[in-house]
């Protein structure tokens, strides 16, 4: 994991190398006080030397002053490279995400996610800085007062430093304790970021149902739980820092005890014990500082190895010599396929059939029964446990994901779009599109005269999910969209569900359109919208119990008559 983070360091290298010597330089200039103390109480104060004691202080003036200039540059350039560090990761840390399969998202909420993409990187960033500089300025100046005070007085030094093992060994005692602690801390920060997320893209339903207490109470529930662990790893910091300090207060005691002993039986100097207890301080203050980053790299470490685990998950992956240069037409086959989410239940169970080129099937059955697995696994989102899908005569494992999906088109019931402009929206269908293909994709999708009657027309902002438009406005954007993307095979995964029937005309309209010259596959509840399919599927718990044409079908009498004939009494009821 150390050579993971060292090597975001590499690009960053030269800068780095500036700021350690800034840091080798403030904690030289550092060791010469004591030096400089020693001198003045043992040869100048002695002799009566004004002259060399203002000397002296004039010399410590100026090496303070560049000291001043070299905190500035370490400080803001050492911030810098943890900031760019941080930019890194993220960056990385998002490719990844977008390489990641569909189950992966399955299994992980979003806020959880963004939780490790700032507060955890964030704290990674402060190590990035922190980390370098503490060691390497407070490492060199506790050897160097350390070499220094053994050269004043070994004996001295020597009773002082018998308290550093007790140091160590409680030091490395409790700091587990610390990062488990703050390991859970971290976890429930993300719960609580997830749950945040969660109400606050849901406000509206939760406004409609006024059910703002029960997303308090589901909030409240990460947030004791946020407080009981942070509590926990304040204990296990408080406990951390209160036994260290109080045995780098016997350091104070030691030096006290042993010198002032020393000094009674003359066997140290009262400019060399000056000299010895302000490079204590020298030594103890470096000490200090590294017990409490102790902190700072445990809160960063924990992030990194969160974002690791992020990093390390496996992505999408597709053969080295996959095809990526063919157009496809639309032919598809299932040939004996087998799929389950996980191997607890099945979702599909052998399945096979066969599309050609042009034609429109219909997928028709009870929820749940594998009609949007189906429209899954074409674009290859999930890889099938058993059996092949076939495209134009090649399995969907040979082709390239570019490939395969450019010749994709979904439209779904639960439609996205993308904060930004309408243009943004339909443009995202074909980046490298002109305004006029733009216009005549809104004008198939039968949107043109709505963005038309907007004051900002194409460049009005829709809001956070589209939150500023209609169910079927957002669902003809979409529409818009594929129109734009100009696919060979069309997937509409209950594109008209939940419509009025004036909508549900205009966007329907838009997508016989759309389908003309196209593959389609369609899963539909209301059957009315399908009986000119060439051929109806009806599946049942994992597989095809019944297939053919709408006229087919009603003759059989089986479940699909049962079902359209239902629909039909009802809509006659309703029209009534």
């Amino acid at each position: 994991m150390l050579k993971r983070f060292i090597a975001y360091y590499k690009p960053h290298l030269g800068m780095f190398i500036l700021d350690m010597v800034a840091s080798f330089f403030i904690s030289a200039i550092g060791m010469t006080y004591p030096i400089i103390t020693r001198r003045v109480f043992n040869v100048y104060v002695p002799n009566k030397n004004i002259r060399f004691i203002i000397i002296f202080g004039v010399v410590l003036f100026i090496l303070y002053l560049i000291r001043m200039l070299l905190r500035y540059f370490v400080q803001f350039y050492g911030h810098v490279i943890g900031v760019k560090m941080q930019s890194q990761m993220r960056k990385d840390m998002f490719m990844h995400l977008e390489d990641l399969p569909y189950s992966y998202y399955d299994e992980h909420e979003t806020g959880k996610i963004m939780s490790r993409m700032t507060n955890d990187l964030m704290n990674v960033s402060e190590l990035a800085h922190h980390g370098p500089e503490n060691v390497f300025i407070c490492g060199v100046m506790v050897l160097g007062s350390f070499v220094y005070l053994m050269y004043i007085n070994w004996i001295l030094a020597l009773i002082v430093f018998a308290c550093v093992p007790v140091l160590v060994v409680i030091s490395l005692v409790l700091r587990k304790r610390m990062n488990d602690a703050f390991m859970e801390t971290r976890k429930d920060t993300a719960v609580i970021n997830a749950a945040l997320e969660s109400s606050i893209t849901g406000i509206r339903v939760t406004k409609a149902f006024t059910n703002k207490n029960k997303e308090i109470e589901k909030f409240e529930v990460g947030n004791n739980q946020y407080v009981k662990s942070r509590s926990k790893a304040y204990k296990a910091m408080g406990l951390f820092g209160a036994s260290t300090n109080f045995v780098i207060d016997l350091f104070n005691i030691a030096c006290i005890l042993g010198g002032g002993i020393l000094v009674i039986y003359d066997r140290i100097l009262l400019g060399d014990y000056l000299a010895f207890v302000v490079s204590i301080n020298l030594f103890i203050t470096p000490l200090t500082t590294l017990i409490n980053f102790v902190e700072t790299y445990q809160d960063g470490i924990t992030g990194f190895k969160r974002f690791l685990e992020v990093i390390d998950e496996p992505i999408e992956k597709e053969k080295p010599n996959a095809i990526d240069n063919v157009e496809l037409s639309g032919d598809i086959s299932f040939k004996n396929v087998s799929f389950s989410y996980d191997d607890t239940k099945s979702i599909l169970s052998n399945i096979s059939f066969d599309i050609k080129k042009g034609e429109t099937i219909a997928l028709v059955g009870e929820s749940g029964g594998g009609k949007t697995t189906i429209c899954h696994l074409i674009p290859n989102f999930y890889k099938v446990n058993e059996g092949e899908i076939i495209v134009d005569g090649m399995n969907i494992n040979d082709l390239s994901f570019r490939c395969l999906r450019k010749s994709i088109g979904i439209v779904q019931q639960d439609v996205y779009l993308f904060n930004g402009t309408i243009l943004d929206n339909i443009m995202y269908g074909n980046l490298d599109a002109s305004m006029d293909e733009v216009i005549n994709a809104a004008k198939q999708a039968n949107i043109y005269d709505y963005i038309m009657s907007l004051p900002d027309g194409f460049d009005t902002q829709i809001g956070e999910r589209g939150v500023r438009l209609s169910g079927g406005q957002k669902q003809r954007i979409s529409i818009a969209r594929v129109f734009l993307k100009n696919p060979s095979i069309l997937i509409l995964d209950e594109a008209t569900s939940a419509l009025d029937n004036t909508t549900e005309i205009l966007i329907q309209d838009a997508l016989n359109k759309l389908s003309e010259g196209r593959t389609t596959i369609v899963v539909a509840h209301r059957l009315s919208t399908i009986k000119n399919a060439n051929r109806i599927f009806v599946i049942n718990e994992g597989k095809i119990i019944e297939d053919g044409s709408h006229e087919e079908l009603i003759e059989k009498k089986g479940i699909y008559s049962s079902l359209y004939l239902s629909q039909f009494k009802r809509n006659e009821t309703m029209e009534f």
